[in-house]
């Protein structure tokens, strides 16, 4: 493929993600998303699930999930709306679907999901201290996609990233997922905070726009594995910063948080996947 081609798909693929991310709670037509991507339907869906490891209908149900598990988990805002605004078309559609992907209705996956043993931090408190490992991890390389705005939807760096490196053949299958986040989310407007999408691996990529060439330095970090969807993580970070850095005796380091995804979200059920959250120290501290 040269370089206009290549060029040209990079375009439709991102077309195509920002259509989805900014009509998802709206019913999403694939023949209007193969024109989005100016391509036939028939040869589209193919072209899409060659290149992305899913169909589109798997693409929209995982990003209207992980959107629904966000606004259970930090928000009361009611069921039915958290329904409507994820674009279901009905309540009882969306506890079907919901308890399929996350084994509860939504209502008690707000009382009871993953998210809910780092908020009760009484069930929580005997064995608070072993829940991180502190480990000093290695020289990290590789290339990413610079995203801005809310870190839930930092998936649409990743979705550019996977499409650029696709239609480059530089995609391999052992490069590792892992997200920085440079902003304090509790000190920075939403829509300005400033996150990476990026994948690691072992060589070179050339890093030609948008990709940027990235480094994380070897580095001495607070580790906690997560178990469970993306969407809940925000009260795995308070907890990690509120309750175990103050108990640790640990200090921060000037380095932003970033996280490891041990598995993918595109063939792994939202309560099954592990992340590593990593909180930079600094050197020679206690822990």
């Amino acid at each position: 493929m040269n370089d206009a081609a290549r060029r040209a798909y990079e375009e439709r693929f991102k077309r195509v993600t920002d259509y989805i991310y900014a009509h998802l709670d709206e019913e999403i037509d694939l023949n209007t998303l193969a024109e989005i991507a100016c391509l036939s339907p028939h040869h589209w869906h193919r072209v899409y699930h060659a290149m992305r490891g899913e169909t589109i209908a798997a693409t929209v149900k995982r990003l209207r999930l992980h959107r629904a598990a966000y606004y259970l988990a930090t928000t009361d805002r009611p069921v039915a709306e958290i329904a409507g605004t994820c674009g279901y078309p009905n309540l009882q559609s969306f506890n079907r679907i919901f308890k399929s992907a996350f084994g509860m209705p939504p209502a008690a996956y707000r009382k009871n999901g993953s998210h809910r043993r780092f908020l009760d931090t009484s069930r929580h408190r005997e064995n608070a201290m072993y829940d991180v490992e502190t480990r000093t991890l290695a020289e990290m390389k590789g290339v990413g996609v610079d995203h801005t705005g809310p870190y839930i939807t930092v998936g649409k760096a990743f979705e550019t990233l996977y499409g650029c490196l696709m239609s480059r053949g530089l995609f391999r299958p052992d490069m590792q997922m892992v997200g920085i986040y440079y902003s304090d989310p509790t000190a920075v407007p939403e829509d300005e905070l400033k996150s990476r999408a990026c994948l690691v691996f072992d060589g070179t990529v050339p890093a030609e726009a948008p990709l940027v060439e990235t480094v994380i330095p070897e580095t001495r970090c607070a580790v906690l594995t997560y178990k469970g969807p993306y969407a809940d993580m925000k009260a795995a970070y308070d907890w990690l910063f509120g309750q175990w850095l103050p108990q640790s005796g640990a200090e921060p380091g000037d380095r932003p948080c970033f996280e490891i995804y041990l598995n993918n979200p595109r063939d792994t059920p939202p309560t099954e996947l592990l992340t590593e959250i990593c909180l930079p120290l600094k050197d020679g501290a206690a822990a």
